[in-house]
């Protein structure tokens, strides 16, 4: 029996992350504030949804500097992979605190659409003016972050979604300068809602798919195991797993029954190359071991079998390409 244990991970600054989260996170908590303030003064049920929502945007940086920080520590003792999960649980909390407050807020502009109540629009206007400009400041220090990884791209969702509030809201206060039409202020918060919504369920999603160890998307595991049953000196590959331990770290084992006579070492090397050079896939387990013969002297198909009582998925063998 041969093993295979390859290790990549992308390299993007942990620090320099850090360093943009929290300008953004900075730059949201000193703007909240004072929202939370004109939007009392102004009644406005939109100044008051952004400001919660900056809130949870303030929360939603601090959760990803915590993984952050918490993914940095090495792997030891039972934590074998590390904390690295824990982004993941950040992102997959950011989703769902978008759909809760989307739940929220939705209910109150229900209530505003059947029931307006007299919103100040010039306060509204000027406050939600400042707001896209302090969220396209945060938003753009978010996005120099590495948002390949699910963590920051949950910050920075929170934060994208915030800048599209402040437009929907000063369109509304607009509007309410202008005409007086007072449920404009309950409208422009639905349409923050729905792309809230639409946010949070695709956040829940990846993180969920991460969670229960699916495949990573634009990976088909059917094509990889086929690829490595084609090489020559591979008569069967199953137990062919792979997932994500973190976004932008994939991994894969699997057991490959190799043909007589062949070196092991040539075919794990070819193997890695294989999955690094094709797949992108660089952190591998790979198991090798002999086809055996059977009982009945056949070798092949069923002496493969036997190796494996309970296979977990497809099988793929030589023959099959």
């Amino acid at each position: 029996m041969a093993a295979d244990h390859g290790h990549a991970h992308p390299h993007a600054s942990a620090d320099a992350d850090r360093r943009w989260l929290a300008g953004a996170l900075a730059v949201i908590t000193a703007f909240m504030v004072s929202e939370v303030v004109v939007g009392f003064i102004a009644r406005s049920l939109a100044l008051l949804s952004d400001a919660a929502h900056m809130l949870t945007d303030a929360g939603s940086i601090a959760l990803a500097l915590w993984a952050i920080r918490l993914a940095a520590r090495p792997a030891q003792g039972r934590m074998t992979y590390g904390w690295k999960r824990v982004e993941i649980l950040s992102a997959q909390a950011n989703g769902v605190t978008l759909l809760v407050l989307a739940g929220w807020l939705g209910y109150e502009a229900i209530g505003r659409l059947i029931d307006p109540s007299e919103v100040t629009g010039v306060l509204v206007l000027v406050t939600a003016l400042v707001g896209v400009v302090v969220n396209v400041a945060a938003t753009w220090m978010i996005s120099r972050a590495n948002r390949a990884s699910l963590n920051v791209e949950g910050a920075f969702q929170h934060i994208l979604n915030d800048l599209f509030a402040f437009i929907a809201t000063a369109v509304a206060g607009l509007i309410m300068v202008f005409t007086g039409f007072a449920r404009a202020d309950a409208i422009a918060t639905l349409v923050v809602v729905a792309l809230m919504v639409r946010a949070g369920v695709g956040l829940v999603r990846a993180a969920s798919l991460v969670l229960i160890e699916a495949a990573p998307a634009g990976i088909d595991p059917d094509a990889v195991g086929r690829a490595m049953a084609a090489h020559d000196s591979v008569v069967e590959v199953h137990d062919l797993h792979i997932w994500d331990i973190t976004s932008g770290t994939t991994a894969l084992s699997a057991h490959v029954i190799i043909a007589d006579g062949h070196d092991y070492r040539a075919t794990l090397s070819d193997l890695a190359k294989l999955l690094a050079q094709e797949h992108d896939i660089v952190h591998s387990t790979l198991q090798l071991d002999p086809a055996r013969e059977s009982e009945g002297g056949v070798v092949g198909a069923v002496a493969v079998n036997s190796l494996c009582e309970d296979p977990h998925g497809p099988t793929h063998r030589s023959t099959d390409n």
